[in-house]
């Protein structure tokens, strides 16, 4: 019996999308986001939060605030939750080995959840620099060893921050993706360095897509290097927004960003965006209206298309 025409015609158009989406040049499409919700008063308080960054499992949130019960200026913290449909806890300080007197900020964990990394300012080569930790357990928070500065390949006399480490099995060295104010294209300019052979950051390179005549900072790339979110007031912007680039292989450039839409963004300053590993879920940091603080932290979700989901867009 002959195919239906109806179901020529569902091939024919699937054929269609696989083409499109596999084809040299083409970049993934993804879906779009809801509106964003407020992580709500356990997380959040009255003081600033900021620079979320959740751990592989999605059982460990890490951020900065200034609230009471840190060491200095800014300090970085951490918040448990027993599966991913239960609530955040009470966050938990992690304490002096990580945190100082002065402003530690701004944290990225790697995939294999060994590795943390922040900004601490000021500090070491200029008014910025980014730092690392490294712990043997990855179930344990609070048992970082003690942090070093990254060098001059990443660091410099100008302010460096708000990291993000890539590393997977697709055959390139790990980068680190981080913000700088170093003479560049713009006020603030987004950066890569890769980590070489004997275990140091080399010189770090601006990344001329993600990069422009305004502020382009805290960018966060997904852990299969295709997607990458960052915060802008170039222009196309309404407040301080979201932004996010795409591209088919690690070894491409980045797609011309787009701005993440007034579904998420607002007239306000939204920021320090971060990708979850379930590639579903962003975090970030906003002073919009109606938040408990000066800043909250708010998560976003991406609203789930059937047929992303079966071409593994997921």
């Amino acid at each position: 019996m002959k195919p239906s025409l109806r179901i020529v015609a569902i091939l024919i158009c699937l054929v269609l999308v696989l083409v499109a989406t596999s084809r040299p040049g083409a970049e993934p499409k993804y879906s779009e986001w809801v509106a964003a919700t407020n992580l709500g008063p356990v997380v959040n308080s009255s003081f600033f939060e900021l620079s979320p960054a959740v751990s592989k499992d999605g059982l460990s949130l890490y951020f900065t605030s200034d609230r009471p019960g840190g060491y200095g200026n800014l300090d970085i913290w951490v918040s448990h939750r027993a599966t991913e449909d239960d609530a955040w806890g009470v966050p938990a300080n992690l304490g002096p080995v990580i945190n100082s007197a002065i402003s530690d900020n701004a944290t990225a964990l790697s995939r294999d959840g060994h590795w943390l990394f922040f900004a601490r300012n000021p500090s070491g080569f200029g008014q910025i620099d980014i730092w690392a930790s490294w712990r043997e357990h990855t179930d344990d928070d609070f048992h970082w060893g003690p942090p070093f500065n990254l060098g001059a390949g990443v660091n410099s006399v100008f302010a460096e921050g708000t990291p993000s480490f890539l590393e997977n099995d697709e055959g390139y060295a790990p980068q680190l993706f981080f913000f700088s104010t170093r003479p560049g294209i713009g006020l603030a300019d987004i950066y890569v360095s890769e980590l070489q052979s004997n275990g140091v950051f080399g010189p770090a390179a601006i990344v001329p897509e993600l990069s422009g005549p305004a502020r382009d900072i805290s960018p966060s790339v997904r852990f299969d290097g295709l997607e990458i979110f960052f915060h802008s007031d170039r222009p196309g912007s309404v407040g301080n927004d979201l932004w996010v680039s795409t591209r088919n292989s690690a070894f491409d450039a980045w797609s011309a960003p787009q701005n993440l839409g007034s579904t998420v963004n607002t007239a306000f300053s939204d920021q320090q965006p971060h990708i979850a590993a379930d590639r579903e879920t962003l975090y970030f940091a906003s002073d919009r209206p109606g938040g408990i603080g000066l800043i909250d932290l708010y998560v976003t979700t991406r609203a789930k298309d059937k047929h992303q989901i079966a071409f593994g867009r997921w």
